[in-house]
C-alpha cells in the first residue's frame, strides 16, 4: 500500500467560507457546545438556575439570527461539506449596535430572561468603551466542534479572521474579551495583544487586540 497519504496535509481539505443561513443551526451547535462552560456565560446565564441550556441555547440562536439579519461576516470552517467550526464578527462602522433591534431584544427577552440580556448587551458595551481604537472589528464568537478540537482548525480560523479584516480597509484590527484562561494563550499566538483585565457581571476576563499588520512600503526604484 502506498504511504502517500501519510504525507499529505491534514488540513488541505479545510474550506474557510461565509456561512449562508442553512448553516447557522449547526453553527449554533457549535457554538453552544463552545460556551456552555464560560465562566461569563454561566454567570449571566445562570447556571446555578434551572433552564440554564435552554437560555444559552436560545441566546446564542437569537445572536445568529441578528448577524444574519444585520449581514454581519460569520466564518466557517467546511471538509467535505460539514461545518467543523465557526468565528463571528462585528464590522467596524456597523450600525449593528449592542442594543441590537427591538425584535432581537423581545426574543432574547423571551428565550434568556431580562438579567441574561441586560448582561449581554452590558457585556459588549463595556468591552468596548475599553478598546483604545475607533474602527476595528469585534470578535464575538469563535468555536470548534469538540471532536475535531487539536488538529489546527483554531489557527486556520485565526487565519480566515485576519482576512476579513485586511478586506476592510479602514479596520484598525480586532478586538476580543476572553474569559477561559486556556484561550489566553491561543489569541496570545495569534498575536493579539493584552490591553485591559475587565470585570463583566462576577468575571473577570482579559480584553485582547490584534493591530493590523503594517506593511512596510517598498522604496521607489
Amino acid at each position: 500500500m502506498s504511504n502517500t497519504a501519510e504525507h499529505l496535509n491534514p488540513l488541505e481539505q479545510i474550506k474557510a467560507v461565509y456561512l449562508a443561513a442553512e448553516d447557522l443551526k449547526i453553527a449554533a451547535s457549535i457554538l453552544y457546545q463552545a460556551y456552555h462552560d464560560d465562566p461569563l456565560f454561566l454567570d449571566i446565564f445562570e447556571a446555578e438556575r434551572e433552564g440554564y441550556e435552554s437560555r444559552l441555547r436560545g441566546a446564542i440562536r437569537e445572536e445568529l439570527n441578528a448577524f444574519w439579519t444585520a449581514k454581519q461576516p460569520m466564518i466557517g470552517l467546511f471538509e467535505q461539506g460539514r461545518l467543523l467550526a465557526v468565528a463571528c464578527l462585528i464590522s467596524p462602522n456597523s450600525a449593528f449596535a449592542p442594543g441590537r433591534f427591538w425584535h432581537w431584544r423581545l426574543k432574547m427577552l423571551l428565550t434568556a430572561g431580562f438579567l441574561g440580556t441586560r448582561q449581554m448587551v452590558e457585556k459588549e458595551q463595556r468591552v468596548r468603551e475599553h478598546i483604545p481604537h475607533k474602527t476595528y472589528h469585534m470578535l464575538s464568537f469563535i468555536g470548534v466542534h469538540p471532536d475535531h478540537q487539536h488538529r489546527g482548525l483554531g489557527h486556520v480560523l485565526m487565519s480566515a479572521i485576519d482576512s476579513v479584516m485586511l478586506e476592510e480597509p479602514d479596520s484598525e484590527g480586532v478586538g476580543v474579551y476572553v474569559t477561559l484562561p486556556k484561550c489566553l494563550s491561543f489569541f496570545a499566538d495569534g498575536e493579539y495583544e493584552n490591553v485591559e483585565e475587565l470585570k463583566v457581571a462576577h468575571i473577570n476576563g482579559q480584553i485582547m487586540f490584534r493591530p493590523r499588520p503594517k506593511i512596510n512600503s517598498l522604496p521607489a526604484g
